[in-house]
């Protein structure tokens, strides 16, 4: 743009401003001459809801742009109980020793009173090449494509002042690497502090582990990597940009260079090329600055937020297995319930004996599940809850009789057994659908939902899926044979 034009540009924006203001000063004017000209209370009014606009407005920025206090660190519970579960699981057959061995880890970590920091990020950013800066001497491997840690790795150091452990973590965002994130995820609670690595501006992905990572309160730094490839001002930019994004979680956030290899094409003079590989230097000064100052207080000051964060993702882990196991002796509970309502539909003499059979055979299916769940159910709530689901058969009987009659045609052997066979599968196929539907509503909503187990239990009706039928056809050719087997 030449010199005259940008004057042009400038002397019309400022006579567009000038104009502007002078019509906003004389709107501003004829709202007046039209505020006086109102009757007194009216203007009272008027001008009550404009402080009162004003007012909120005034607030509305005030809270927008007040400082932000920092989360507190997730809640753990205390160590006495999560091992009071731990050993119930055990005491159950469940396999517990790699929370065992988690609170083993704890101890031993804390006794050796050593520092460590993981450095965890997504795949690709330059992890490796980091932890070969942070702990000189140590070459983790690494490949062109990214995702080469598989296990996480420790490199000790003390080429910094300080004695540190670091921690190389397997990346994220791998395809089909969920273990290995855990594993990442896991190694990142174990440590006093954490580097999080990224390559520019935060991903969706990027963004939410960060925020996972802050949820812990532990010492926390931002190194955003490859900084030797930006201007002093797209850096200064950059960090500015990736500090806006991660919502004041980090502690710090660092544009670094972790150096490293690059490899690139050489055009000869001849008209030839070489692959030439050339060392870039590393620049990690500011993130050492800012771990220095995070780690100052040394192992045992910040043991406690430490401990914190590994309770805190053990108590979780506990969780996956509590339910995983609940999970396990849910099914063993309803088809051992469905076991024996085959049994009474075959016992029934006189009609209708068999309802009573079957009601009491679901009353004890119902404690047994709320017991499983630490669900506290009275016998109201339970006879309201089997009302509802007579109501549910009476409507459904015409579907579950031509599900069962279906099923007995795709597994003809069942035809062998004798009569009232059809009766028998239709009522294994009712305690199966309702003991999961319970099962699962008392485990998503810890209390007896009658409407929601009624709703899934209608679902599970008309689930006419082939392995669920042939699994409910040879718990009833089973029960049924053992049945003979002892009447003879």
């Amino acid at each position: 743009m030449s010199r005259r034009l940008r004057l042009l540009v400038a002397i019309t924006g400022f006579v567009a401003l000038v104009w502007l203001t002078l019509a906003a000063i004389d709107r501003a004017i004829a709202l007046g001459q039209r505020f006086m000209g109102l009757p007194e209370g009216l203007r009272w009014l008027v001008a009550g809801i404009g402080v009162l606009g004003v007012a909120l407005v005034v607030a509305a920025a005030a809270w927008w742009l007040r400082p932000r206090r920092p989360r507190p660190p997730v809640a753990a519970p205390d160590r006495a109980s999560l091992e009071a579960r731990i050993e119930k699981l055990r005491d159950a057959h469940a396999d517990v020793e790699e929370l065992r061995s988690e609170l083993g880890e704890l101890d031993r970590r804390r006794a050796s009173e050593q520092l460590y920091v993981a450095v965890f990020g997504e795949i690709s950013t330059g992890k490796s090449t980091l932890i070969s800066a942070l702990a000189p001497g140590h070459v983790p491997a690494r490949d062109a494509r990214g995702g080469t840690t598989r296990e996480v790795a420790h490199y000790a150091t003390d080429a910094w002042g300080a004695s540190w452990t670091v921690a190389d973590v397997p990346g994220s965002a791998e395809a089909d690497g969920d273990a290995r994130e855990r594993m990442a995820r896991e190694e990142a609670l174990r440590a006093h502090a954490v580097v999080y690595v990224c390559a520019g501006d935060l991903t969706r992905t990027q963004a939410e582990e960060l925020r996972w990572l802050g949820d812990f309160g532990k010492p926390l730094v931002l190194a955003v990597n490859k900084a030797d490839q930006w201007t002093a001002t797209e850096r200064a930019d950059i960090v500015a940009h990736v500090r806006k994004q991660s919502e004041g979680l980090p502690d710090a956030v660092v544009a670094i260079s972790a150096g490293g290899e690059e490899r690139f094409t050489r055009r000869l003079a001849d008209g030839g090329s070489e692959e030439v590989v050339r060392r870039r230097a590393a620049d990690i000064g500011p993130l050492v600055d800012a771990l220095r100052r995070m780690l100052a207080p040394g192992a045992a000051a910040l043991e406690g937020l430490r401990e914190n964060a590994v309770l805190a993702g053990l108590h979780e882990r506990t969780g996956e297995r509590e339910a995983e196991w609940r999970a396990s002796e849910a099914e063993r509970i309803v088809a051992r319930y469905a076991r024996r309502a085959i049994v009474g539909a075959m016992a029934a003499v006189a009609p209708g004996s068999d309802l009573v059979i079957q009601g009491a055979l679901a009353t004890g299916m119902v404690r047994a599940l709320a017991s499983l769940h630490d669900v506290r159910v009275t016998d109201v709530e339970i006879d309201q809850l089997l009302r509802q689901v007579r109501m549910t058969l009476r409507t459904g009987t015409s579907l579950v009789l031509a599900i069962s009659g279906n099923a007995l045609k795709a597994f003809p052997g069942l035809g062998t057994l004798g009569g009232g066979i059809l009766h028998a599968f239709a009522y294994a196929l009712i305690f199966d659908s309702f003991g999961r539907a319970l099962a699962a509503t008392l485990a998503e909503r810890h209390t007896l939902d009658q409407a929601d187990a009624g709703e899934r239990m209608r679902e599970l009706l008309g689930d006419a899926g082939q392995s669920r039928l042939r699994r409910l056809a040879e718990l009833t050719g089973d029960a049924l044979r053992d049945r003979q087997g002892r009447a003879q």
